[in-house]
């Protein structure tokens, strides 16, 4: 029993070890490959990619892919029968002037308003935005100067502290 038997790094015959002009140009172009590989894996490392995605998860199934949104805004120098809730969505959702669920309040003697509201948008994109588009006449110059007082998507989440 000899321990030469387990050595891995044996000498390998003299007739094994002669160079070729074959043998020579694979292990440049094996050199060449594995640079090319190492710099594209590096290159991808180091480069940064900025992904700007909004996902909206919807975990309640029975909501229909909509979602509550809760308004309350003050305009103090529009009249309130100006002032009118426009909805658009891609799935076709048009309405200039929406009105339910929501209540206009007079303020500064009727030189002003504050719009309360909710209302449903569908989970797609789009936008809504308070306007002057459901009135009867468009005034020449709108001041649409606003404060938000509340702006909420969603049901209200309950928070329990451990």
């Amino acid at each position: 029993f000899s321990s030469f038997r387990f050595d891995i790094y044996r000498k390998v015959p003299k007739d094994l070890t002669q160079p070729t002009y074959t043998g020579a140009i694979i292990s440049v172009c094996c050199c060449l490959f594995i640079l090319f590989l190492f710099l594209s894996e590096l290159t991808g490392f180091i480069a940064t990619e900025i992904v700007n995605e909004l996902y909206v998860d919807d975990p309640d199934k029975d909501s229909g892919g909509k979602i509550e949104v809760n308004l309350n805004i003050s305009l103090p120098n529009l009249h309130c029968e100006l002032v009118g809730l426009d909805i658009q969505d891609e799935m076709g959702r048009h309405e200039v002037g929406h009105i339910d669920n929501s209540m206009k309040i007079p303020l500064n003697n009727g030189d002003g308003c504050r719009f309360e509201g909710h209302f449903s948008i569908n989970k797609v994109p789009g936008n809504f935005h308070v306007s002057t588009h459901s009135a009867t006449a468009q005034p020449q110059n709108p001041d649409m100067t606003h404060i938000i007082h509340k702006l909420s998507f969603g049901d209200k989440l309950q928070v329990s502290s451990l």
